[in-house]
């Protein structure tokens, strides 16, 4: 990647201090208006300095910015530099511009708009009837609208980590994808469902994607600068954007060049070039066609695209009412990407903004549309044009003095009570394996002599121990008990004994003690082996083990193995952290290749390990009812039972992965404190200093402050130690593993010498990952070195979901 360095700054300084005058060079096109009819052309000349001001601060390169009322051009001109490297260029008014997300409404919303007009789509038809593989994981329920509105629960975007390409591998992984949230719940902007609206367009109207667009709108509209995949001869136009590798994110590496004329953005650079998401090519000229087309109702020089009606439908609000990002079908209205609106334009307004450095805003009510075209990203990835497109498009705004008598057709507002009566999600009591067994009156058990692995987490909705509900069923014989760690009640930090239960005076065999495999006298004489345990989410959480040993020694002796299923309490969607080294497997890493968070529940990894494992145990998953993936455990409506001694509540649970990483080295990690997992001490830390340090980072979803504790028992009992406790700012966005890397990191860097880090080789599982840490790279590129086995793990636990 391209550095600032000396002669650069020199450049930018130079063209920067011309750019003013560069700008004025320009004549203007189509100049209308004086501030006698409505205009103060001399507010408009503001946009030179706020332009300017964001070239010298290195911001952009150059831009292009035009602004219209109705069918005028008020305002048109270029600025500083198309291109800094290798050679400088400036900027022309015919510059062509990768438009990044403006594809998604530029083409993509236009286009299935114009399908659904000819009656082909319907906004509530399924995506899967269009693309049956993408019902898999109870997607069935995601519509066409879900995926224009980005409420579907689909993620941002596919996985980059692996070297997958080609148009139909980026299909095949969105059709993999599993849900983050139910449909019409959730705002979660997503690349993803645009490229599956483009997918849909091609196999409706029988056309590749952009032939389609071609065909039916930019040639129609006189948009001849407008498409993917520019050609060769229009490469001296066409605005670079940053030195990539042809398909890599981030963009250094081996074989990368300066794109131009190549799509920046890496899903759509991986598919060829033509997505829904990202890959037009465009000029301000024909952007501001576009709009000039959708506030005369959809028509332009007498060629109509849509009909007033369904622009009006798709720039009216789409998104549920106590949806806080007020979306239209595609288009933006009022959402935290909104900012290029800038501060008069009225909500009813609607536009959109591209990664690149490009944006549109168009007002129905004053005709005023603000188009705003750069290549923020040339040449280092570094620019930022979020204020200054918002200062344009506000000083734009206050140029009109007089608004016209006409605007948009009166149905623009017809559609809100329609589209924005999206009940809120509700979430139904979970039942949990064993509530569920008990009300098929435990026909699975019936006349068989039945085992069971749990412990003190094992009980049904009612408060029923697991123990109690099978001793009483009918038919069901249990004649032993088996316990994991920390025992059947789950009050030790040691090794557990056997014992004899007092309720039952059945035998409780230990498989944390003398042995963790249940041994053939432990066995014998049983038919099955019913296991009804509370995970927590994390790779080294040792119960998951325990049930795979358990599987393996009933599989050669035909014992049936029952798993009764509950909640992964931090939730089933994310998955974080190294994969486990194939030499780091043991108790506490099962399987080679499983990250820290795995984001399943316990019956979902059994029949992971049952078939990645070849273990062949006759098993059978007894699933949840009414569980979803995307809750936690306080949505679930069961009672938090501490599925450990020190695992006492949901905020330790949520932190659990990153800070236990590193639980063994020379930290406390709160053991005897009330408050373990959710914060680090050690007497030869400088609790002041280490947060300070982990705050300065902007770590996404906590916060840190300096504390003092005393442990009274485990790691540093009755020494005083300082730390930083973790403050969960937002529970959905945080990467707890990422956290736990920073803080060593921050260890690492600020007590030079003190900090054991080669002794959390076993729990953090990667041995790269901690030669990182101690050579000192950013733990944020650590973090992102994750990603190629977080997508190999998606994909390989898609098959095995249950929820």
């Amino acid at each position: 990647m391209i550095r600032a360095t000396t002669s650069r700054r020199l450049v930018w300084c130079l063209f920067s201090a011309l750019v003013a005058l560069h700008a004025h060079r320009v004549p203007l096109a189509q100049a209308v208006g004086s501030a006698s009819d409505g205009l103060d052309a001399a507010r408009l000349e503001k946009i030179d300095e706020v332009v300017a001001e964001a070239i010298a601060d290195q911001k952009l390169p150059g831009a292009v910015v035009l602004v219209g009322r109705g069918d005028a051009i008020v305002f048109r001109k270029a600025y500083g530099n198309r291109a800094l490297v290798p050679t400088v260029e400036p900027m022309t008014l015919d510059t062509i511009f990768d438009m990044a997300s403006l594809t998604k409404v530029m083409a993509t919303t236009t286009a299935v708009m114009m399908l659904v007009e000819d009656g082909k789509i319907r906004l509530n038809d399924s995506v899967a009837s269009f693309i049956p593989d993408f019902a898999k994981y109870g997607k069935g329920r995601v519509t066409v609208r879900h995926l224009m509105t980005h409420m579907s629960g689909l993620r941002p975007d596919v996985d980059l980590g692996d070297p997958w390409v080609g148009y139909d591998a980026g299909i095949e992984l969105a059709t993999e994808e599993v849900l983050t949230a139910v449909p019409g719940s959730r705002f979660v902007y997503s690349d993803i469902g645009f490229f599956l609206l483009a997918e849909i367009v091609a196999r409706v109207s029988g056309q590749p994607f952009e032939a389609f667009v071609a065909s039916r709108l930019f040639d129609p509209l006189g948009m001849h600068d407008t498409m993917f995949k520019p050609s060769a001869g229009l490469g001296a136009r066409i605005a670079p954007t940053e030195v990539c590798t042809p398909y890599g994110w981030p963009c250094a590496g081996p074989g990368a060049e300066m794109l131009r004329g190549t799509v920046h953005d890496p899903t759509s650079r991986r598919m060829g070039g033509v997505a829904g998401h990202a890959g037009l090519f465009s000029t301000a000229d024909d952007t501001a066609r576009f709009a000039r087309m959708l506030l005369r109702g959809g028509e332009l020089d007498g060629v109509r695209i849509l009909s007033p009606l369904t622009v009006a439908r798709m720039t009216s609000p789409s998104t549920p009412v106590d949806e806080s990002n007020v979306r239209g079908l595609g288009w933006d209205i009022d959402s935290a990407f909104s900012s290029n609106r800038g501060e008069l334009l009225p909500t009813g307004s609607f536009g959109h903004t591209g990664f690149t450095g490009t944006s549109i805003w168009v007002d129905p009510a004053t005709q005023v549309f603000v188009v705003f075209m750069s290549n923020r990203v040339h040449p280092d990835g570094k620019g930022d044009v979020t204020p200054v497109r918002a200062r344009v498009a506000t000083i734009a705004a206050s140029a009109f003095t007089a608004l016209p008598a006409t605007g948009f057709p009166a149905t623009r507002r017809t559609f809100d009570s329609q589209t924005r009566a999206v009940p809120a999600p509700t979430y139904r009591p979970v039942q949990t394996g064993i509530d569920v067994l008990r009300a098929t009156d435990f026909s699975a058990l019936k006349g068989l002599r039945v085992g069971v692995l749990t412990n003190h987490t094992g009980r049904a909705s009612d408060g029923v121990p697991t123990i109690d509900v099978l001793a009483a069923a009918p038919d069901v014989t249990l004649v032993a008990l088996f316990s994991p760690e920390h025992g059947i009640r789950g009050v030790l930090d040691a090794t557990v004994p056997s014992a004899r239960d007092e309720t039952t005076g059945l035998p409780i065999y230990s498989l944390y003690g003398e042995t963790r495999r249940p041994t053939a006298d432990m066995l014998a004489g049983l038919d099955a082996i019913v296991i009804d345990l509370q995970d927590v989410g994390a790779r080294f959480y040792t119960y998951m083990t325990t049930m795979a040993y358990v599987m393996e020694e009933a599989a050669p002796r035909k014992i049936k193995v029952f798993v009764l299923d509950r909640p992964n309490p931090i939730g089933g969607v994310s998955i974080e952290g190294p994969s486990l080294d194939p030499d780091a497997v043991s108790f506490i890493g099962y399987l080679p290749a499983m990250p820290t968070r795995h984001g399943m529940t316990l019956g979902e990894l059994a029949s992971l390990f049952n078939a990645e494992k070849k273990i062949g145990a006759d098993l059978t998953v007894v699933a949840m009812r009414h569980w979803r993936r995307d809750a936690w455990f306080d949505e679930t409506g069961l009672m938090w039972i501490g599925p450990s001694p020190n695992m006492r509540n949901l905020y330790a649970a949520t932190l659990y992965t990153g800070i236990a990483s590193f639980e063994s080295t020379n930290l406390s990690v709160g053991r005897g404190t009330d408050t373990p997992f959710e914060h680090i001490g050690a007497p030869w830390i400088d609790g002041v200093r280490l947060a300070a340090a982990l705050n300065a980072r902007a770590i996404p979803g906590v916060r840190f402050y300096p504390e003092q504790f005393t442990p009274v028992a485990s790691k540093f009992a009755n020494e005083l130690c300082q730390g930083v406790f973790v403050v969960v700012t937002d529970r959905d966005v945080v990467r707890p593993v990422r956290v736990g890397v920073e803080m060593a990191s921050a260890l690492l860097t600020l007590f030079p010498g003190q900090f054991e880090i080669e002794s959390a080789t076993r729990l953090f599982g990667s041995a790269s990952g901690l030669a990182r840490l101690t050579s000192g790279d950013d733990p944020a590129a650590i973090a992102s070195s994750w990603s190629g086995a977080e997508a190999r793990w998606r994909r390989l636990r898609a098959k095995y979901l249950l929820y």
